[in-house]
């Protein structure tokens, strides 16, 4: 029960660094994910649908994407793919890398889900992510992208599942504010 307490207690006054430290763990560094790219309207309606394979080894990250008849679609990293909500950060997660992050001093002990969450703002040249860390399991919670202060895009898990001995979000929600439209990434098989 004290070695209960004692991880809540590190993990309720974890910095910054300790956060996205955890983050980057569960997310596997050589791995194989297939799944589905969805763009639906604001009634749920399927806009679009593209099968994707997500591979990263030795530090490297590669994705292609297959229309409706299983031909490789061409895509550009800079931007929307495809013209859905999903950018290649979004997939990919590559922000949890970038090196200059802070705790948001005004945004502190928000909650997502019900979770407890830490609050950090990620930056890398001209681009800001701010993220949520849920404080009890280190687990992002949220995330959105920022232009000045205000939030551009947002993406969060809505489901997670045991892909054998990790749980992991399986399916997440991205949205570009405004649009009236939300993309969804089902995460179906890992490898």
């Amino acid at each position: 029960m004290i070695a209960l307490l004692a991880s809540l207690f590190i993990a309720t006054n974890a910095t910054p660094a300790e956060l996205v430290a955890s983050c980057r763990t569960m997310i596997p560094a050589d791995v194989e994910l297939d799944g589905r790219i969805i763009l639906r309207n604001r009634k749920g309606f399927s806009q679009a649908e593209y099968q994707y394979t997500l591979a990263r080894r030795n530090g490297e990250t590669d994705l292609s994407i297959l229309d409706g008849s299983g031909a490789e679609v061409p895509f550009e990293k800079e931007g929307r793919i495809l013209g859905t909500d999903v950018t290649w950060s979004d997939i990919t997660l590559d922000y949890l890398w970038w090196e200059d992050f802070s705790f948001d001093a005004e945004r502190e002990a928000e909650s997502v889900h019900g979770q407890n969450c830490a609050v950090i703002v990620m930056k890398k040249g001209d681009r800001t992510v701010r993220v949520w860390v849920d404080r009890k399991t280190g687990a992002l919670m949220q995330a959105e992208e920022l232009v000045g202060d205000s939030p551009v895009r947002r993406l969060w898990g809505t489901r997670i599942k045991k892909f054998g001995d990790r749980w992991m979000a399986n399916v997440m929600e991205v949205e570009t504010i405004g649009s009236g439209h939300r993309t969804k990434i089902t995460v179906e098989e890992m490898k």
